[in-house]
Formats: C-alpha cells, sequence, structure tokens
C-alpha cells in the first residue's frame, strides 16, 4: 500500500468514507447475512405462541404455571441483551454476534431434549439469553455499516425478519407438530446455528468501531476493502470525500455506561427505558399468549395456530409501511403512531373476544392490532441505536433491550395472573394502556434522528 494513500484516507476519518458510499449489492450481502441469523432466532423467539397450549396440555399446566413458562426465555434475553451490548462496546460487534448464535442454537436443542417443564423452562432461559445477546449487536452492524440516507429503511427492514421469522414459525408448527410434536420442532429449529460459520466468513468488523477503540489501521484496512468491494459493485468511481464529522471521542472503555446517564443522554435513556418496558410488555404479554387463548376460546389446536398465522400476516404489510414511514415521516412520529395504533386495536381485539364475534370480525380486529404492532417493533429497533455514540451504542441498545425484556418477562405472566380474573377483555385492555403509555413518553421526551449521520445525533 502506498503510505502517504494510507495516511490520506485515515486523516478522513471512517465517518465520511462511510457516509459517502452509495447503497450497494455488497452493502446489501451483508445486510442479508445479518437478517438471515435474525430471521431464525426470530422463529425460535416465536414459536412458543403457537406450542404453548400443547405444552400446557402435556404437562397440566395452571394458567399462571403457562405464563412462567412463557415468561421464562425473557430471562434470559435480559441478561444477554445487558451483556452482550457491554461487551460489543468492548470486544468487537462481529465476534459477539457469533457466540450468540451459538447460545440460541444450544438452547433451541435442549429445549427439544427436555424431559420436565423445570428443565424446559431452565433451557428457555438458556436460548433466551442468547436471542437477547443477538437483537441489540444485529442492530449495532447494521445501523454502522448502512450511511444515513438508507439507515433507518434497512433496520426497519431488518426488524421485519421478526414478523416473517413469527409467521414461518406458525407455518412450521402448523405442518409439524401432529407429526414430529413440539420437541422435534424445537430440535429442528436449532439447526440453523451453523449459519455461524457464514458470519465469521463474510461479515467484517464494524470499522467505526475500530477507529473508536484506536485501532486505525485494522479500520483503515477494512474500510478500504468495503470501499473496493463497494465500488466494484457500482461500476463507478466512488464519490468523494467530504469529512464534515468530528473525530470520534476515545475514552475509558470502563465509563461505557456511565455516558448513558451523561448530559444529553441521560434523558434519552429514560426515554428508551420506559418506552421499551411497556411497549414489550404489552406486546409480549398478548401475543405469547394468542394462540393459547383462541383455544380457551373453544378452537382447536390446529385452528388457534391457522388463526394466529393468519393474524401475524398484517405483520408484514406492517413493517414494511413502518420502514418507508419512517423515512417520509421520521422517526418519532411514526413510533408515536404505531404505539396508538397497537393500543386501540388491542382494545378492539380484546372486545371482539369478550363478545364472541364471528372468527371473520375476530381475525380482521387481530389483522389491524399485527399491523401497528410490527410496525412498532420497526421503528423501535431503528429509532434506539441512532440515539447513542458509537463507542457506547451496543450498550445502550443493549440496556434499552434489556430493559424491554423485564417487561416481556412480567407481560406472559401478568396475562396468566390476570387471565382468571379479568377474562380476556382485561387482557387486551392491559395490553392497551401499556402501549398508550408508551406513547406519550415518545411524544413529550422524544427527539428526531431522521436523515442524520450517527455522528451528527451523537454530538
Amino acid at each position: 500500500m502506498d503510505m502517504s494513500a494510507g495516511s490520506l484516507r485515515l486523516s478522513a476519518g471512517i465517518a465520511a468514507r462511510l457516509e459517502r458510499l452509495p447503497m450497494t449489492g455488497y452493502q446489501r450481502s451483508l445486510f442479508g447475512i445479518i437478517a438471515t441469523a435474525w430471521f431464525f432466532d426470530s422463529m425460535d423467539l416465536g414459536l412458543m405462541t403457537f406450542v404453548l397450549g400443547s405444552i400446557k396440555a402435556e404437562f397440566g399446566l395452571s394458567a399462571a404455571q403457562a405464563g412462567l413458562l412463557a415468561s421464562a426465555s425473557f430471562l434470559g434475553m435480559f441478561a444477554g441483551a445487558a451483556s452482550a451490548g457491554m461487551l460489543a462496546d468492548r470486544y468487537g460487534r462481529k465476534p459477539v454476534f457469533q457466540i450468540s448464535m451459538i447460545f440460541w442454537g444450544v438452547g433451541s436443542l435442549m429445549c427439544g431434549l427436555a424431559d420436565s417443564v423445570t428443565a424446559l423452562m431452565l433451557y428457555r432461559v438458556l436460548l433466551g439469553f442468547g436471542m437477547g445477546m443477538e437483537f441489540p449487536i444485529g442492530l449495532s452492524m447494521v445501523s454502522e455499516i448502512v450511511p444515513a440516507k438508507s439507515r433507518g429503511k434497512y433496520v426497519a427492514i431488518l426488524e421485519g425478519f421478526w414478523p416473517i421469522g413469527f409467521i414461518a414459525a406458525g407455518v412450521l408448527t402448523y405442518f409439524l407438530l401432529p407429526v414430529i410434536g413440539w420437541r422435534g420442532i424445537f430440535i429442528a429449529l436449532s439447526v440453523p446455528a451453523i449459519f455461524v460459520f457464514v458470519v465469521r466468513r463474510r461479515v467484517p468488523e464494524s470499522p467505526r468501531w475500530l477507529e473508536e477503540v484506536g485501532r486505525d489501521r485494522e479500520a483503515d484496512r477494512i474500510m478500504a476493502n468495503i470501499e473496493h468491494h463497494v465500488q466494484r459493485a457500482s461500476g463507478k468511481p466512488l464519490p468523494p470525500v467530504d469529512d464534515t464529522f468530528a473525530p470520534p471521542q476515545r475514552r475509558a472503555r470502563k465509563a461505557l455506561f456511565a455516558e448513558l446517564w451523561h448530559g444529553p443522554y441521560a434523558k434519552r435513556t429514560l426515554m428508551l427505558w420506559a418506552v421499551w418496558f411497556f411497549a414489550l410488555l404489552g406486546y409480549y404479554g398478548l401475543t405469547t399468549w394468542l394462540g393459547a387463548l383462541l383455544q380457551q376460546a373453544g378452537y382447536a389446536v390446529t385452528k388457534s395456530v391457522l388463526y394466529t398465522v393468519y393474524i401475524s400476516l398484517a405483520g408484514i404489510p406492517g413493517f414494511l409501511f413502518s420502514a418507508w414511514l419512517l423515512e417520509k415521516w421520521g422517526r418519532k412520529p411514526t413510533c408515536a403512531l404505531m404505539l396508538i395504533g397497537s393500543a386501540l386495536a388491542a382494545y378492539a381485539y380484546g372486545q371482539a373476544a369478550v363478545h364472541r364475534l364471528p372468527v371473520e370480525q375476530l381475525i380482521a380486529a387481530g389483522l389491524c392490532m399485527q399491523f401497528f404492532l410490527f410496525g412498532m417493533w420497526s421503528v423501535l429497533y431503528a429509532y434506539t441505536p441512532e440515539l447513542y455514540p458509537t463507542r457506547s451504542r451496543g450498550t445502550g441498545s443493549g440496556f434499552a433491550s434489556s430493559i424491554g425484556r423485564v417487561g416481556s418477562l412480567a407481560g406472559p405472566y401478568l396475562v396468566g395472573v390476570l387471565l382468571p380474573v379479568a377474562g380476556q377483555g382485561g387482557v387486551f385492555t392491559m395490553g392497551a394502556l401499556s402501549f398508550a403509555v408508551a406513547a406519550v413518553v415518545v411524544l413529550l421526551f422524544g427527539v428526531e434522528t431522521k436523515g442524520k449521520a450517527l455522528e451528527e445525533v451523537s454530538h
């Protein structure tokens, strides 16, 4: 390498070099690899919605016990999200992302081999730990590779692989549950963990993170490789570098968590923690029980799975609409819209269930609910990593996700406790109130990040 050219690239700064790149097939291929891992992770997480009723019947569980089992994976996600964020900010995005895949693969396999409810619960915690690790790291990786003009859309599309994974889990359950049972499905979903080898070979470490921690030569080497692939994919010379970004502020790694409470980040952290907690309490409290609630209403197991799949199909246009609106309208108003829509639709679905309306009306209400719920997910995952600087992005995203898992842990259990007392109407009213509180928090304390480079938002 010519030393003068290398010095010129180093002085330009990673952020400036990344932000001027056009989106090409190369960046999309990296996104596709991360999204595929996310998809299989989402299938494992969504599976409990479709098999909870079968597990409840096999082990003779009460509603409260079933709620506790459904919540077990979220206990693991709480620990996984918090630890992975800090580890990724300290040791890098790529190695932690690979480790997370191993955890959820082993956890899924052991769930299929569990011989008691206690063992199943423990393995769900292990599975949840791996899933909790993967979510904030995948977000950070995509946020730091994709330029600002396309970042919101691609992070929202990444989150869209959650409803697709959820629906795939339902379809898989519908066809395979009568054949191999819920244990066989868990075992089958452990196989995609070998995808870790593709990640190891194809996905580079974040050059933004490498520059942040002072590994400038390695950052330059990886950035030069990205530029080479982008130029080859586009077939055109790259735009000139316009270095308008301030150099990264390198700080001691031990200060990462403290920085979440420093200056403007304190308000952002409080806002995100509250939104994640209430949004996930409502979401998982309702969706984890959808299949079981339909079974309780008198529908057969296969019918309840099929109806839940139908309802979940609305999540695909929901996240696509949200991804489009994020760039057209902005993060803050889109987030508030999706949360308010989720609140109204959840209440309507609860009323349809209470009054035993025809199944067509029940599914219609459910379609509206899932449209807004999956749109809400897209905004949360696009918005969260944008609010922190590179040096603490994994930590900030991880702890926001982790606090959300406290809501995820509480939601299914609260449903199990409330159901015998308040019925399905009370359960869905609880979910609607949770979404409404989250919407108010965003409207009062949220900041807009649309169209801004990560470094602009940080400063």
